[in-house]
């Protein structure tokens, strides 16, 4: 079921949130693979980031968007999960999406639907490296640490013109993020990756 981008609710007939009015649909995450990846790929008009190589252990566990087949593909979230710190398994999810989607705001726990004016006042807290069909060589995307929702860690960047996020839970899991190197554009055409699959998340599977 289509829900808002911004805070996972219904919309009405119209594709109007009640809270956030006119809204492109959020359209949750099915079981991972190769055909969901497929949909995703078939009308996007933003990356589609993983990262790359995978660290040992990293799984992918979903595929989302936010458009419909009028406008295109304008956001789209990409899940994994990791090895936890101490026991279990840490959620990543990597988010590009056009400016004012509100998407990477809203998994990041922000009133949204931007980072805001001044996150990346400061030097940034890391750096990835960027490929693909519209990356140049060795582009590296700086990435700041926001103020983020309870229980995550939040990272926000600009890479190829559309905000890149990376939201991972728990909190202390934020420093997973230094075991990926690089992201890959999936994009890519003729790209052969062959991604491993793991159980769907939560994180990309809200349904209102």
């Amino acid at each position: 079921m289509e829900a808002c981008p911004r805070c996972f609710g219904a919309l009405h007939a119209d594709r109007t949130c009640a809270t956030h009015g006119a809204v492109l649909p959020w359209r949750p995450a099915n079981v991972p693979g190769p055909d969901e990846l497929a949909a995703v790929l078939l009308d996007t008009r933003v990356p589609v980031w993983v990262p790359w190589p995978l660290p040992s252990g990293w799984l992918v566990t979903g595929f989302a968007s936010v458009g419909d087949a009028g406008t295109g593909t304008r956001a789209v979230a990409v899940a994994l999960s990791a090895p936890g710190l101490l026991r279990g398994r840490a959620d990543l999810v990597l988010v590009a999406e056009e400016p004012g989607i509100g998407l990477g705001a809203h998994l990041a726990g922000l009133p949204g639907p931007d980072p805001g004016a001044g996150f990346d006042s400061a030097a940034p807290h890391a750096k990835l490296a960027v490929g693909g069909p519209r990356a140049s060589c060795g582009l590296a995307v700086p990435l700041w640490a926001v103020p983020s929702g309870p229980g995550r860690a939040a990272f926000v960047g600009e890479a190829l013109g559309d905000w890149l996020w990376a939201v991972l839970w728990p909190a202390e899991a934020g420093v997973l993020l230094m075991e990926a190197t690089g992201l890959l554009d999936l994009r890519e055409p003729g790209l052969a990756v062959d991604l491993p699959y793991g159980p769907l998340s939560s994180r990309v599977a809200v349904r209102p």
